[in-house]
């Protein structure tokens, strides 16, 4: 399988892969204390992750869940979800969206793990900003209160 870039998506680096099936593959990682994305929904992508290392918070249809090392949690569409690592310690993660397509998300909002700052900026206000504008090009309806 080829490994394509790792960026920072929003405070979480995320690796992509590209699968020879019809799903996209990434392998995150998320420091201590970093809140997930705005909640949101999809409404035509299957999302799964599985727990590697770590646990995370993960907040479903208004149920808060704590997922841990060897945890699945599979999002069918129109699944309400976020997630945070609200623990003192990292988390690494593997994240599946299928049918393939959501990968250019990270593609295109994420930053190159090699930049210098590239953390800090994945999180900017100009940042945040396009993933609310350009919410819809990938699928997802945000949920902002």
């Amino acid at each position: 399988m080829k490994q394509l870039n790792t960026k920072w998506v929003l405070g979480h680096k995320v690796t992509s892969y590209e699968p020879t099936g019809d799903y996209d593959l990434m392998v995150g990682e998320t420091p201590a204390g970093v809140q997930g994305p705005p909640p949101h929904l999809h409404y035509n992508y299957n999302e799964s992750f599985m727990i590697l290392e770590g646990e995370m918070e993960f907040f479903l249809n208004g149920v808060t869940k704590i997922a841990v090392a060897g945890d699945f949690i599979d999002l069918p569409p129109n699944t309400l979800h976020t997630f945070a690592n609200v623990s003192d310690s990292p988390c690494k993660w593997v994240n599946i969206h299928s049918p393939k397509g959501f990968a250019q998300f990270f593609e295109n909002i994420g930053v190159p793990a090699h930049e210098e700052n590239a953390r800090e900026r994945s999180v900017t206000v100009d940042i945040i900003q396009e993933v609310i504008d350009t919410a819809a090009n990938y699928d997802m309806l945000l949920k902002l209160s």
